[in-house]
């Protein structure tokens, strides 16, 4: 049996919970200090670190009697953070053993406050947890580490379709889950899921087979100069034109990325602009908030128009070489992208609606600019 103590997220208990695969009323829990350490934020990312401090303080749990397979579980978890454990003696002389991160892997900023991260990051991390352990025994914790940046984004569309705005008149019936198993997880993911759901004459459905496609938010921008009434698209090859033997894997579309945890769709919006166009935006009108293909897949795009100067010289070849990146931009007068969608030239559903949104108020916007 071994003693940990925990400083950091794992204070918050329904996270605990998660990455015991235990309810904190099973555990021998017991608040505790570490003297003469400091607990920091970490630049890197929403969770802290701790380190050697003469005269610091730092706040925390002691988990005692942990077993082997509990110690396995928490070493899957805090591994994926770069973080291993090494021993201490707490202020009341008990020993245990603290996760500190490894040498030269984060970069320390002020004292943490797990309040505030509770407040911020809490849901998230929550979701992320249960996307990570059930890796355990299925992927080393360096891959899952690799994983993280998108297990995180999977998170957040998670805490984001808790506050979605549409589903007004529909039915909220029961769903039934039988069994729910991660096929595949890399960079996206896909789940074999069999269920029963609550049919509109009241009684269940069959168990159903079904598999789904999960995927990150998208924030989909479409700029628009009303002074010299033109747009801006982006070009780039395509997966899915390749996957499905398109003719033209190259595609003309909006501007468009991830929604990163931490960072609201408008923030994305206005960081995607910047990242593939060089561009710095006025003000960005919402054009849609909706599934790509609610039927297979949780891809849910935010989608604007944002007013912008696009003058002759804005266009070229850009992107972020990090994500492997290669963008063309191009210049579209109003007339030229209508008839780019009218005539079935555009293949890209959001570009298609936000078209038309920008049809029907492109007189106000022209007249205010």
């Amino acid at each position: 049996m071994r003693d940990l103590f925990f400083y950091g997220t794992l204070r918050h208990l329904p996270l605990l919970e998660i990455v015991m695969g235990a309810a904190a009323s099973a555990l021998d829990l017991r608040q505790a200090v570490l003297p003469d350490h400091a607990v920091l934020a970490v630049q890197e990312g929403p969770f802290p670190m701790i380190r050697a401090q003469q005269g610091a303080n730092a706040k925390g749990l002691l988990l005692r009697g942990l077993t082997d397979e509990q110690i396995t579980r928490l070493d899957f978890y805090e591994g994926s953070f770069a973080y291993d454990l090494r021993a201490v003696t707490l202020e009341d002389g008990e020993q245990a053993e603290v996760y500190f991160p490894q040498p030269g892997q984060w970069t320390a900023q002020d004292p943490w406050s797990l309040a505030d991260w509770e407040a911020d990051w809490a849901a998230i991390s929550c979701h992320a947890a249960r996307e990570v352990m059930g890796y355990l025994g299925v992927r080393d914790r360096d891959a899952v580490a690799r994983m993280f940046p998108m297990i995180r984004a999977r998170a957040a569309s998670r805490v984001n379709a808790a506050a979605s705005r549409h589903g007004a008149g529909t039915m909220q019936g029961r769903i039934e889950v039988a069994a729910q198993e991660r096929a595949y997880s890399r960079f996206f993911a896909l789940d074999d899921i069999r269920l029963r759901h609550e049919r509109f004459d009241g009684a269940m459905s069959g168990v159903l087979d079904r598999a789904v496609f999960i995927a990150a938010d998208a924030a989909i921008l479409l700029p628009y100069d009303p002074v010299r009434d033109r747009v801006l698209l982006v070009e780039q090859m395509r997966m899915g034109p390749f996957a499905r033997g398109d003719r033209a894997c190259w595609q003309l579309e909006p501007i468009a990325g991830r929604v990163d945890a931490g960072e609201t769709p408008l923030q994305a919006a206005r960081r995607e602009a910047r990242e593939e166009a060089g561009l710095t935006l006025g003000e960005i009108e919402t054009v849609a908030e909706v599934y790509a293909s609610p039927g297979n897949s949780t891809e849910f795009y935010y989608i604007f128009c944002g007013l912008a100067d696009l003058p002759d010289s804005i266009t070229g070849v850009g992107g972020l070489e990090t994500e492997d990146e290669d963008i063309r931009s191009h210049t579209l007068s109003f007339d030229a992208l209508m008839a780019l969608v009218e005539g079935q030239g555009a293949a890209n559903a959001p570009l298609v609606l936000a078209a038309f949104l920008l049809a029907r108020h492109r007189d106000r916007l022209r007249a205010t600019a």
